[in-house]
């Protein structure tokens, strides 16, 4: 394949922490993080979303921790999660000192909010003695009072100083494990602060749109916000923040990453809308083999076209492909690296293709499994 510059993205360079097991920031893989939307107090229905978030991909899970109970949950939380635990603290110090020692491999606090200086020093101690990282969570619509009397409303200024207010209390602790997100619902307003923020410090960041919306919308909104400053560099973990389940969340995290080229998991199928030229429904095809497909984690593509016009081009790029015939044709040609390989019948096509992406998956996995012997 040849060298592409006008798609490569030169990530900003920032110093990298370890949320658990999971590298972020420096050159490590751009992270995919959820949040439960259980009660953290329900231990097993909160395990039972994380683990469904895992499966999807998830490389983080956060989950609030409002009160005792759901600190008192944690311990059991952490202990069966396949993931590094965020717990989400607000106002309460003695939430993050019981998070810390329930095992959470991140807190997600604002150091400034918490109280007296003697309170911020105990949670700072707390996270180097436990190993925590931590995430300082601006947002704009919970902004400090002093910040919006000063610039009268939520702005990138208003969000960046709160940041760096924060990050410095750590910072003057001799405490350097933290990650920074300032989030607004507005996608302007969240880019440009990003974008002033990644000038200022050289902490790993964190990518979120809040409060976006329901699954269609507010993947949209997050695809345009986070999509833009992905592609200019910036970001080391993101979260899809969505009135959906937390799968869904997962899923737009990876499907935003691949359209930028930074990340795979699973079969990018790559489709035309259909017109009057197609050869097969190419809609219901695509939605059948989504489906299908859901269970590859393998990272390839897959083009499904319904006519030549496009289809013999995009089959070109892709691992596998499949070029209807045109309007009236009951057959069309199957690629494989990008050459044409054979032909089949429309009737055929689902079931063959299905076969052909395990196939390819299952060689892959192969290689990669003989690789790693060979490298030990």
């Amino acid at each position: 394949m040849s060298v592409r510059p006008w798609r490569d993205i030169q990530r900003r360079k920032s110093r990298q922490i370890m949320v658990g097991n999971v590298p972020v920031g420096g050159d490590a893989p751009i992270a995919v993080q959820t949040m439960t939307n259980t009660l953290t107090s329900d231990a097993q229905a909160t395990i039972r979303q994380v683990n469904e978030a895992a499966e999807a991909g998830a490389d983080i899970v956060r989950v609030s921790c409002p009160d005792q109970e759901s600190t008192a949950a944690l311990a059991e939380i952490v202990k069966n999660s396949p993931v590094p635990i965020v717990a989400d603290i607000h106002f309460h110090y003695k939430r993050a000192l019981e998070a810390a020692k329930a095992g959470a491999a991140c807190l997600r606090i604002n150091p400034g909010n918490i109280g007296s200086e003697s309170r911020v020093k105990e949670v700072v101690q707390a996270a180097k003695d436990h190993g925590c990282s931590m995430r300082i969570g601006v947002n704009a619509g919970s902004l400090e009072k002093d910040l919006l009397e000063k610039y009268g409303e939520p702005c990138p200024e208003a969000m960046v100083e709160s940041a760096l207010d924060h990050a410095r209390i750590l910072q003057d602790h001799d405490f350097h494990e933290f990650k920074i997100s300032v989030k607004a619902s507005d996608v302007f307003l969240t880019v440009a602060a990003y974008h002033a923020l990644a000038e200022a410090i050289d902490c790993p960041l964190h990518l979120g749109v809040t409060e976006a919306g329901g699954l269609r919308i507010g993947s949209i909104k997050s695809a345009i916000g986070l999509g833009s400053l992905l592609w200019a560099g910036i970001g080391d973990t993101i979260r899809v923040s969505l009135s959906a389940h937390p799968v869904e969340e997962v899923k737009a995290g990876f499907d935003i990453l691949k359209a930028l080229n930074l990340r795979h998991r699973g079969v990018n199928v790559i489709s035309c809308p259909s017109c009057a030229r197609q050869g097969f429904n190419v809609i219901e095809t695509v939605e059948t083999l989504e489906k299908r497909l859901a269970h590859i984690t393998t990272p390839m593509t897959l083009s499904v076209i319904g006519c030549v016009v496009n289809g013999p081009g995009e089959a070109r790029e892709t691992d596998i492909g499949f070029t209807g015939g045109g309007s009236g044709k009951e057959h069309g040609m199957v690629y494989i690296n990008g050459e044409i390989d054979h032909r089949i019948d429309n009737a055929d096509l689902v079931d063959h293709l299905v076969e052909l992406v395990e196939k390819r998956a299952a060689e892959i996995q192969e290689k990669e499994r003989a690789a790693a012997v060979a490298a030990e």
